[in-house]
């Protein structure tokens, strides 16, 4: 079977610490990946927030998350404090990629890494928007 490859970037735009709390851990005693995603969603509020945004208003739009990729390299157990370094690539018209290099801090043991692919919505007229200007001013990035 085909594994997924995630590459990640040399250069991280943001860092956040995480706990491993008690209700991260599966049946299996280790972190759940269903876990994972949730507090790769409390990292990237965190980023958003460094950037006075919120997942509903960045520049007047929203996002929607598109897709999600995981690559676990090992265990994260209870009590192990998690950082979580943050870069956005792959810019577009609608969107980008945000990228995840999930470690754990005190062994520098990486545990996963992670993108989500995002495109901006505007809630009210229920559709996809072009990516809002302060978005890549933020980021440095080419505008497309």
């Amino acid at each position: 079977m085909a594994r997924i490859k995630l590459n990640i970037p040399e250069k991280f735009e943001f860092t956040t610490e995480i706990p491993i709390s008690i209700n991260n851990i599966n049946y299996g005693g280790h972190l759940g990946n269903d876990s994972l995603l949730s507090l790769m969603h409390e990292a990237r509020v965190r980023f958003f927030k460094k950037n006075n945004f919120t997942e509903g208003n960045i520049g007047g739009a929203g996002i929607i998350i598109t897709d999600v990729a995981i690559v676990y390299k090992a265990e994260g157990f209870y009590g192990d404090i998690l950082k979580f370094e943050i870069a956005r690539e792959d810019f577009n018209k609608y969107g980008c990629d945000i990228v995840y290099k999930i470690t754990n801090k005190d062994t520098g043991t990486e545990v996963a890494r992670a993108k989500t692919g995002i495109v901006f919505f505007d809630y009210r007229e229920k559709k996809i928007v072009t990516t809002p200007a302060i978005f890549h001013k933020k980021s440095n990035a080419k505008m497309l």
